[in-house]
């Protein structure tokens, strides 16, 4: 990866990165000597977003069997553990729909 300061990047003018960003060249931007941001395609970015994605799915997974102890509650035990009965729940629900 190439790097530049910030007063290169200028001098070489914003339509000169993009087009080295559109041929694949990354280009590091640097202020007082630390890269502080980069000039890469919009390609690469939608591909670093879908690889984010897949990344936090497979954590979440791993999470989720990691933790999983196997068992299972049924909707009316879990209401009954919060104090809340199936009337109370309809009633909030149908309130929440004429709220919209």
């Amino acid at each position: 990866m190439e790097t530049m300061s910030i007063t290169e990047a200028s001098r070489a003018g914003i339509s000169n990165l993009v087009n080295a960003a559109e041929s694949g060249r990354e280009i590091a931007l640097s202020k007082h000597g630390r890269v502080v941001a980069e000039v890469i395609s919009a390609r690469e970015i939608e591909g670093l977003r879908r690889d984010r994605e897949s990344l936090r799915d497979a954590a979440l997974l791993m999470t989720r069997i990691a933790t999983d102890s196997g068992v299972r509650t049924d909707l009316d035990s879990a209401m009954a553990a919060f104090g809340i009965d199936r009337g109370e729940l309809e009633v909030e629900l149908d309130a929440e729909r004429f709220e919209r």
